[in-house]
């Protein structure tokens, strides 16, 4: 993982992701237990003066951990959604899949001169 950045930053991307997984039910991301429950965990854990304070740091380190495992499996669903096996395929098909067409005959399957 790459540096950490803000705290407000890693907050606004895991409430995007809250976003994205609730937009399927319609609900407001803001009536969930998760939304609440990182509000309250980011207004417990800022800093208010200027010492060092681990359990801030401890707390934006598992955000940023978490934020990234929820971005990478909404990305792998979306791969997975475009790219899966639809099954058997026939030639035509599958020739078009790498940009290739199959020859045509001109008057068709049968055709006989």
């Amino acid at each position: 993982m790459a540096a950490l950045g803000s705290p407000g930053h890693t907050l606004r991307g895991l409430l995007r992701e809250l976003r994205y997984l609730n937009a399927p039910t319609g609900r407001a991301y803001r009536d969930t237990a998760a939304y609440r429950y990182l509000m309250k965990a980011f207004r417990a854990h800022r800093v208010t003066s200027e010492k060092l304070c681990r359990a801030q740091h401890e707390l934006h380190f598992q955000a940023a951990t978490y934020l990234c495992l929820l971005r990478s499996v909404r990305e792998h669903l979306a791969l997975h959604q475009e790219f899966h096996g639809k099954g058997e395929r026939s030639v035509e098909e599958s020739a078009g899949l790498v940009g290739l067409q199959l020859p045509r005959q001109p008057g068709g399957k049968g055709w006989e001169p």
